[in-house]
C-alpha cells in the first residue's frame, strides 16, 4: 500500500509540477522511449544473473506489495511458542518435545499459533535447532556458531534480489541516455525537415534521458530498499529465536530467556516487559485460560 502510495505521489508531483509550468504532457508519452529503456533493463538484468537468482527476485517482487507480517503480535506469538516450548522440556524433559517437533502441524503447542506455522523459513529454524539441542551431540557454543552461519546464509540469499534490483535501477539513467542518444541521432539525420519539426525530434529525445532518471530513481531503486527491510525483519525474528534458545540452554528459566530474546527485537515493534509479562501469565495455562474464555 505504501509502495503504490509513493509511487502516486512521485508521479503527481513531476507531472503536475511540469503542467504548472506550461509543459505539454502529451510530448512526454514516448512508447519508444520506454521500449528501449525497459527493454535494455530487463535484458541487462537477465544477462546479470543466474536462473536463481532470477527465479528468487521474482518470487520476492509480490511480496513487496503487502504488508509485512512481522508486528507486535507476531512477536507475542513468537515469544510465547518459545516459552511454552522451554517450559515443557524444562518440566518433562528434552525429549518430551521430540513429537512437537517432528509433526508442528499436528502439535497443540503449534497449532495455537498459525502464524508461526505459516512462515516456513520461522518454523523451520526452531524444529531444526530444537532437534539438534535435544540430540545432545552439540554444546552451546556449536549450535550458536551454527545459528549464526545459518543467519548469515539467510541474509546474503535475502540481498541477492534487493541487489539485482538495485542493479537494473542503477543502469536506467545510463539507458535512458543511450535512448536519448539514439534520438538526437534521429533528429540530426533529419536536419532537412523545418525547425519546427526538427525541435520536435530533439525534445522526443530528450524523454528518454527523463524517464531514466524517473524510472530509477522514482520506482526501481526503492524496491531494494524495501526487499532489504523486509529482510531485516526476517533475520531480527530469527535472532530472536537463537538468543533466547541459547539463554535455555545456559540454564535460565523460561521467563528469562524470553526477556533476553525479547530484548533483540527492533523498538517500533517490541512489547513492553509488563505486556510480555502479562502474555506470560495468559500462556502459563492455556487450558484453564481458554475454559475461562469459554465460560
Amino acid at each position: 500500500m505504501l509502495i503504490l502510495l509513493g509511487y502516486i505521489v512521485v508521479l503527481a508531483t513531476v507531472f503536475g509540477g511540469y503542467a504548472m509550468t506550461g509543459g505539454h504532457l502529451g510530448a512526454l508519452y514516448q512508447p519508444s522511449e520506454f521500449i528501449i529503456i525497459g527493454g535494455a533493463g530487463v535484458g541487462a538484468f537477465i544477462v546479470g544473473n543466474n536462473g536463481k537468482a532470477i527465479k528468487g527476485t521474482l518470487k520476492a517482487l509480490p511480496v513487496l506489495f503487502r504488508r509485512s507480517k512481522y508486528t507486535k503480535s507476531m512477536y507475542m506469538d513468537l515469544l510465547a511458542l518459545l516459552y511454552r516450548l522451554m517450559a515443557k522440556s524444562r518440566q518433562q524433559g528434552m525429549f518430551s518435545l521430540e513429537r512437537d517437533i517432528e509433526n508442528p502441524k499436528e502439535s497443540e503447542i503449534f497449532a495455537s499459533y498459525p502464524r508461526i506455522l505459516a512462515d516456513p523459513v520461522m518454523l523451520d529454524f526452531i524444529v531444526d535447532y530444537l532437534r539438534l539441542i535435544i540430540s545432545g551431540n552439540m554444546n552451546t557454543f556449536e549450535i550458536e556458531a551454527l545459528m549464526d552461519e545459518e543467519i548469515e546464509t539467510h541474509e546474503q540469499e535475502s540481498e541477492v534480489p534487493a541487489g539485482s534490483i538495485a542493479a537494473m535501477g542503477d543502469s536506467f539513467p545510463a539507458f535512458g541516455i543511450v535512448a536519448a542518444v539514439m534520438g538526437v541521432v534521429h533528429a540530426l539525420a533529419s536536419a532537412d525537415r523545418p525547425a519546427a519539426e526538427l525541435g520536435a525530434l530533439i525534445a522526443h529525445a530528450m524523454v528518454g534521458t527523463f524517464l531514466g532518471i524517473l524510472l530509477a530513481y522514482g520506482f526501481i531503486s526503492p524496491l531494494a530498499s524495501v526487499l532489504r527491510q523486509r529482510s531485516a525483519e526476517t533475520t531480527k525474528m530469527l535472532q530472536c529465536v537463537k538468543v533466547t534458545l541459547l539463554s535455555s540452554l545456559n540454564g535460565y528459566a523460561p521467563p528469562i530467556a524470553v526477556e533476553f530474546g525479547r530484548k533483540t527485537l527492533y523498538s517500533t515493534e517490541r512489547p513492553s516487559f509488563v505486556e510480555l509479562d502479562e502474555h506470560m501469565r495468559a500462556v502459563r495455562s492455556p487450558n484453564q485460560q481458554k475454559a475461562t474464555e469459554d465460560a
